[in-house]
């Protein structure tokens, strides 16, 4: 039978099945029903063989942090094939017509996504664009130096459903100055509460949330649970706070937990200033994790939609061999203050790979790092070293709530 790939007219409960058997490891009731509170049917794409669901992909509409400003990214998401159905060309398929829908209706310059496996991607034009630390650091070494007005903290327990509006708005404003980060409407703020972070609830207490408070405002929050296990230990979700003493004193009460023997973290920005507060830098025994996945849809109108630290000016030869309208030379010039981005046909300072223009286009990494791999071509002396330290941002980008 042929495969027929459009949009999926169906419902929620008709997903479900083919969902469970992707990812070989169904969720739970509760941890569905998050799912299907932040799906937007209108935006799936489905493959389908004889009225049989095979395959599937689905976007989110998010208003994303890039240097300099926001922009809507189409957020991939619920990627799966039939395992019967594999090797068919199916999944190229799905994201040609998806990618090929965001172009279409001009809104979204840029598609993100999270890698259940990261090497699939690169083939459609993804690049790892960010990472984040996986933590845990033992009780015996919860020290920390010194912060300026950390005892001039309050940390307090709140309810977690009364004050998350509250918590939610504060985080939201931190997210525009930090790459990567979307913003949590009403939708995606029952989600970050839901048990669609961690799998496993097994004897796990419900989750808290403490509040840093300073003078009676809000100065921070932090999410966690504990858990009881052959180790116990408090297992934290997110922490965001305005400033450095709230969040040391958020961190000092984690590090601090009645008998439970250490603290696991496992989405902590890899310049997180925990990793300079605590005495024993070997403390948290971070592993690095991919994070964000980022994919040009529209090339001009990405490299025109953030500002760069730097005045830049710069023809950079963009290879795109799934979108064809991406490739070719764009003319990017600008600064601090804005830019433009438009097609050209003069000769090229540069050539580089959509997925490595992908993997920088937040900050990270850098250019030239890629171009030491022999992943960027330089054809103008000084072009390199010009243009990624454009590209460059003072914090790294990172994504605080997978998709």
């Amino acid at each position: 039978m042929a495969i027929e790939i459009g949009r999926f007219t169906g419902e929620w409960d008709e997903l479900l099945e083919l969902l469970d058997m992707a990812f070989s490891a169904p969720w739970t009731d509760e941890q569905y029903e998050s799912e299907r509170r932040v799906w937007e049917r209108e935006r799936s794409v489905v493959a389908s063989e004889d009225g049989q669901l095979v395959g599937h992909t689905g976007t989110f509409s998010h208003l994303m942090t890039v240097p300099g400003g926001q922009l809507p990214v189409a957020g991939v998401t619920m990627v799966g094939v039939r395992a019967t159905h594999r090797r068919r060309g199916i999944l190229r398929d799905l994201m040609r017509r998806q990618l090929t829908d965001v172009h279409e209706a001009g809104r979204e310059p840029l598609a993100a996504l999270t890698a259940s496996e990261p090497v699939i991607y690169p083939r459609f034009g993804y690049g790892l664009a960010s990472d984040h630390q996986e933590i845990v650091v033992p009780k015996a070494s919860r020290g920390l130096r010194p912060v300026a007005g950390i005892d001039d903290v309050r940390i307090r327990h709140v309810d977690v459903r009364q004050n998350l509006a509250r918590c939610a708005d504060l985080r939201n404003k931190l997210a525009l100055e930090r790459p990567g980060l979307f913003v949590h409407d009403e939708r995606w703020q029952e989600y970050a509460i839901s048990n669609t972070v961690t799998l496993n609830t097994g004897n796990a207490s419900k989750r808290r949330c403490v509040v840093a408070e300073r003078d009676g405002e809000l100065t921070g929050f932090a999410y966690y649970r504990t858990k009881r296990a052959e180790k116990g230990y408090v297992e934290v979700q997110r922490v965001h706070a305005v400033d450095i003493a709230s969040h040391a004193a958020l961190w000092r009460y984690l590090l601090e937990p009645d008998l439970l023997s250490e603290t696991r973290c496992e989405i902590v920005a890899s310049d997180d200033p925990l990793f300079d507060l605590l005495l024993d830098p070997r403390a948290p025994g971070p592993i690095t994790r991919d994070g964000l996945w980022v994919r040009t849809v529209d090339v001009g109108r990405a490299l025109a939609g953030r500002t760069y630290a730097r005045d830049i000016d710069v023809v950079v030869e963009v290879v795109d061999d799934f979108l064809p309208w991406n490739a070719g030379r764009w003319h990017l010039s600008g600064g601090p203050g804005g830019a433009s981005c438009e097609s050209v046909t003069r000769d090229a300072d540069l050539t580089l790979d959509v997925r490595d223009l992908g993997a920088v286009y937040l900050g990270r990494p850098s250019l030239e790092r890629l171009g030491r791999a022999g992943l960027v071509a330089e054809h103008t002396a000084g072009a390199l070293a010009a243009t990624s330290e454009a590209f460059s941002t003072s914090r790294l980008p990172f994504l605080d709530t997978g998709f």
